[in-house]
């Protein structure tokens, strides 16, 4: 599977950057939503390379440089540290997602947090999804005609979690002035 799409996502669209951010690798993923339609624009992995954290940080950050000049996303959505079994792990997953997110919030990009059950209800459909039903999703979603490697697929999956969570609340906004209207009617103010 190539690493980028020719394709460029048009003016009406929102272009999604999705982070699997990791110590040893960090998984990035780009769509594209446009009249609900997510298209996949590119997908890869930034290896961390050298001996300490410090150094494979600064790596992480010139990887993810490079993505954020190449795509120019509108928004940005990440996968949130949970903790599993060992804490010294959490806590490098931990820096590399604050170094990541440091890097986005200091261009001016907005910031979506899910957690890793939040995305993985919204591709499978259970929160408890393996990486291979992850990855199946994500070629079955956006027509790719392999799947992409695990970190890259999770990445992808974010950003897809991002596009379906803001193509519905795009769908429910109407909906809010109605709200608003039962709200005015209880407090007994008809307009």
């Amino acid at each position: 599977m190539p690493t980028s799409s020719s394709l460029v996502p048009s003016p009406s669209s929102l272009c999604i950057l999705g982070i699997d951010p990791g110590s040893r690798t960090t998984g990035y993923g780009v769509v594209a939503l446009r009249d609900g339609r997510s298209t996949w624009l590119a997908s890869g992995c930034i290896r961390l390379q050298g001996p300490d954290l410090a150094t494979r940080l600064c790596s992480l950050l010139e990887g993810l440089e490079t993505v954020l000049d190449t795509h120019a996303p509108d928004v940005v959505a990440v996968e949130q540290v949970f903790m599993h079994r060992n804490a010294d792990s959490a806590l490098k997953l931990g820096q590399a997602r604050g170094a990541a997110v440091g890097l986005v919030a200091r261009r001016k990009l907005p910031v979506y947090e899910y957690t890793p059950a939040q995305i993985k209800k919204t591709i499978v459909g259970r929160g408890n999804a393996a990486k291979a039903q992850i990855q199946h999703m994500i070629c079955a979603m956006l027509g790719l005609d392999r799947a992409p490697q695990e970190d890259a697929a999770d990445a992808l999956a974010v950003a897809l979690c991002h596009a379906h969570m803001s193509h519905t609340l795009t769908r429910m906004r109407p909906a809010r002035g109605l709200l608003q209207a039962t709200r005015r009617t209880r407090r007994g103010r008809l307009r």
